[in-house]
């Protein structure tokens, strides 16, 4: 295809595709998957080679969240039997860092559910970044607070937090109706916040909340021209409790052509494939590797995800290696941009050369949902649906829930 040719070029180069080229690739047939799939592993591997980036969540604070984010379990007025607690002490966070270290991961990501951080939140997450960092030698941390105020993110930086996470979610033209508690501007706010203390900026977006193709093309762009080094790419979970619990929009096929059309608008950032993969994707995970670079180890903030070591197989059983603490994530060029940043307090003018590049996979005001899937056990399995439409028959989201011996950071 024309298309996918001029896309791989693009890509190659770092150069920004049209629009038009951006919604093309997510109105391909799926008979023209295999050639998507493809042509964004060409861009993939130029920047990252084969490797992946393994992250793992630590939820510090969980529920109970004042924010009315629509697609999250942890929302106010949310029915999700979820587990709920409040702020775990340092030796605990880096207890349960340390498990996922073990497992490979290189980067940990502490979240807390809320609308923000105050100020002696602050300091208390600034304690369990030292504790993490002096059990764990190497480790990237990266902070999901929610909104930062003023100051907030120097002080982050200065405890030894390597990132921050904050994500847009969705197009500025569709945000109101997913959430009213606060607006797209704050979220983008908070995101430079960061970006402009010297920390690594990571945002991303959720799929499947009923936008459209171009709302998808919208949030997409929009994160280039932040340009976060991260960007997590979440499914959602239709999390029963919440006003999108009936929102099954998703095909694997889908979720490949989202991940393909982010790889192409951001092609040197760390894509990683978030919350739902195991729901949403299944059977094609291995695939997806072809297109994002990084993905979550283990369990997500109140569900469930596939077992850290089906994810290693999965690795391994797909040609692909896990990324190792000695080596550098972000392409040379992308790296000593952020060195330089860094050195400086500051980074100065967004490039439009790079993306916007990892909680909820991807966390936001509080953080997403992830999943895990499996059978639906006794239930009698409805008609099937047709081979384009979402099988919400294949799959049972298994909740992290009150009432289960799941301890906090399982």
């Amino acid at each position: 295809m024309d298309l996918l040719n001029t896309l791989v070029e693009k890509g190659l180069r770092r150069e920004l595709p049209t629009r038009e080229e951006a919604l093309a690739v997510l109105a391909t047939s799926d008979d023209e998957l295999l050639d998507v799939v493809a042509a964004a592993g060409k861009v993939r591997r130029q920047w990252f080679g084969r490797r992946v980036k393994l992250n793992y969540l630590v939820n510090l604070k969980s529920g109970l969240c004042p924010e009315d984010c629509s697609y999250c379990s942890q929302r106010l007025g949310s029915k999700a039997e979820i587990l709920k607690y409040t702020w775990l002490k340092p030796d605990e966070a880096s207890q349960a860092a340390a498990a996922g270290v073990a497992g490979g991961a290189k980067r940990v990501c502490l979240v807390a559910s809320g609308r923000g951080p105050t100020d002696r939140d602050v300091e208390r997450v600034g304690k369990t970044i030292e504790a993490i960092k002096e059990q764990n030698e190497g480790v990237e941390v990266c902070a999901c607070l929610g909104l930062l105020s003023d100051g907030q993110a120097e002080r982050l930086r200065e405890a030894g937090a390597d990132a921050y996470n904050h994500n847009l979610n969705t197009s500025e033209a569709t945000y109101e109706g997913i959430t009213k508690t606060h607006t797209y501007a704050d979220r983008v706010d908070t995101v430079q916040k960061a970006h402009a203390a010297g920390l690594s900026a990571c945002s991303g977006l959720i799929a499947g909340m009923g936008e459209t193709d171009e709302d998808l093309v919208d949030v997409v762009y929009a994160l280039r021209e932040l340009d976060s080094d991260s960007v997590p790419v979440n499914f959602l979970i239709p999390f029963e409790g919440t006003p999108l619990a009936k929102e099954w929009n998703l095909t694997p096929q889908r979720c490949l052509r989202i991940l393909a059309m982010v790889r192409f608008v951001c092609p040197d950032v760390e894509v990683r494939i978030a919350g739902g993969r195991e729901v949403h994707l299944r059977s094609m995970q291995p695939l997806a590797l072809n297109i994002a670079n990084s993905i979550f180890l283990g369990d997500y903030l109140t569900s469930e995800g596939q077992a850290g070591q089906a994810d290693l197989d999965m690795i391994a059983d797909a040609g692909f290696e896990v990324e190792g603490a000695g080596t550098t994530t972000l392409p040379k060029h992308r790296a000593d941009a952020l060195a330089a940043a860094g050195a400086t307090g500051g980074c100065g003018t967004a490039s439009s050369a790079g993306c916007g590049s990892e909680a909820s996979a991807g966390c936001g005001s509080h953080g997403e949902e992830g999943g895990g899937c499996g059978p639906c056990g006794g239930h009698a399995a409805p008609a099937a649906p047709a081979a384009n439409e979402a099988r919400t028959d294949l799959v049972a989201v298994r909740r992290r829930g009150a009432g289960t011996d799941l301890a906090p950071n399982a």
